[in-house]
């Protein structure tokens, strides 16, 4: 799995953390991970070229869902991780894997390792 790169869009750094460990665990040096805690530095990140992302809706600045169109229009696989339900999510949005906090780390693995085989 080389050339793997993991957007994180998150803001409480205990969480991104963890995301960051579990999939560091799973992927080795392989995957190259950036954090980001803001729609503003998230939607500067989404034109890049990313093998998935992983999205908080709510962060510093405002929701992230120009971030998500943006990612699915440019065909990079992505996931809700939120403490809001599914039905915040806009329609047009709404078939996006949706991780619930708490979350569970293997449930974070397993999407970015099936993202990565994807693609």
């Amino acid at each position: 799995m080389s050339d793997v790169r993991i957007l994180i869009v998150e803001d409480d750094p205990f969480i991104a953390m963890d995301i960051e460990s579990a999939v560091a665990e799973e992927l080795g040096d392989d995957a190259v991970m950036l954090i980001v805690a803001s729609v503003e530095a998230a939607k500067r990140e989404a034109a890049k070229n990313w093998s998935c992302a992983l999205l908080d809706i709510d962060v510093v600045g405002g929701k992230t869902f120009d971030v998500a169109a943006s990612l699915l229009q440019n065909g990079v696989p992505f996931a809700f991780v939120s403490g809001s339900t599914p039905l915040d999510v806009p329609k047009p949005l709404r078939d996006v894997q949706f991780l619930r906090k708490p979350f569970s780390t293997t449930d974070i693995v397993s999407f970015v390792a099936s993202a990565v085989d994807s693609r």
